[in-house]
């Protein structure tokens, strides 16, 4: 049950991440477009994010890991997406007023509203190696396994929330549902 739980949270962290990316676009396509330069933007903190994040997960992992302690970076990453539902909208409004050129205004909206969750969110596989290793011999391929779950949740997250979710739902009720989805498997993992 302890591995099926860090596959879980490592591939619902791709999910999310990949979701949030992609729901990012749909935030700022009305302040700035949908030009590559916002595109540009977007993936670049998102990318900078993950970095920053495996880096901090690494280290993160070393003092005490524990699945409660993996299952709080999935509660710190939606609570530190929150402010996109509740602040994102006048947030946006005032970056586009102030910043006209889509360049500076899209990555400089895109840092201050999915730089932290983004980094948090990378926190997670590096951490969940550190959890499923037990053995070295075994950790590459471990680490494999984990990494190939959490891509696959990454593919899932871009293709359900590209081609049916924003269909059907608003991009804050997906978000809000992202969310609690992060609890209840965070729920999981510190019930466990």
């Amino acid at each position: 049950m302890h591995r099926v739980l860090l596959y879980l949270v490592a591939g619902w962290s791709g999910f999310y991440v990949m979701a949030l990316e992609l729901l990012g676009g749909r935030l700022l396509a009305p302040y700035f477009g949908s030009s590559i330069y916002v595109w540009g933007a977007i993936i670049t903190v998102f990318m900078l994010a993950l970095s920053c994040g495996y880096m901090l997960g690494g280290h993160w992992s070393r003092h005490r890991p524990s699945l409660a302690r993996l299952s709080f970076l999935l509660w710190a990453a939606a609570a530190a997406s929150t402010p996109i539902m509740l602040v994102g909208d006048a947030l946006l409004d005032a970056m586009a007023a102030r910043l006209g050129d889509p360049r500076a205004g899209s990555l400089c909206a895109a840092l201050l509203l999915f730089m932290v969750p983004t980094v948090i969110s990378g926190m997670v596989s590096p951490y969940a190696v550190r959890l499923l290793v037990a053995d070295h011999r075994s950790a590459g391929l471990d680490a494999g396994r984990l990494y190939f779950v959490s891509t696959f949740g990454s593919a899932a997250g871009t293709l359900l929330t590209s081609f049916y979710l924003v269909l059907y739902f608003e991009v804050n009720q997906i978000l809000w549902a992202m969310l609690a989805m992060s609890v209840a498997i965070g729920a999981l993992g510190v019930w466990r």
